[in-house]
């Protein structure tokens, strides 16, 4: 009985098979063909990448060895060495100090836009 219905599936896939196989095949192969059609004009159509230098905003700088805290001659603020405001104080107008106590008592209030500075 098992041995019966295995034959009767083996003969429904040989007709089914030799009837639509073909045409299946076909369909198959075609909607490939176009897909792939399709994929290699979007290929076309992106934008190139292209990779350039940087431009650098400032150069490095290195710890200066004045002191802790670095303030203008001409201003009323103290920063960190490594604070933005303080690469724009000319080394003729720096007045270092080795602490906030001492820039302080000099007369000096920590920069708002230099983290970490006492209040």
């Amino acid at each position: 009985m098992l041995r019966d219905f295995t034959n009767k599936i083996k003969n429904w896939a040989d007709v089914a098979i030799g009837e639509w196989g073909l045409l299946l095949i076909v369909l198959l192969v075609a909607l490939g063909s176009f897909g792939l059609g399709r994929l290699s004009v979007l290929e076309s159509v992106r934008a190139t990448v292209s990779i350039t230098n940087a431009p650098t905003v400032a150069e490095p700088r290195g710890m200066s060895i004045g002191g802790l805290i670095v303030a203008s001659r001409t201003g009323s603020a103290y920063y960190f060495p490594w604070c933005a405001s303080a690469a724009k104080i000319a080394p003729q107008n720096q007045v270092w100090f080795t602490s906030e106590a001492n820039a302080r008592s000099a007369g000096y209030s920590p920069a708002k836009n230099c983290k970490g500075l006492g209040k």
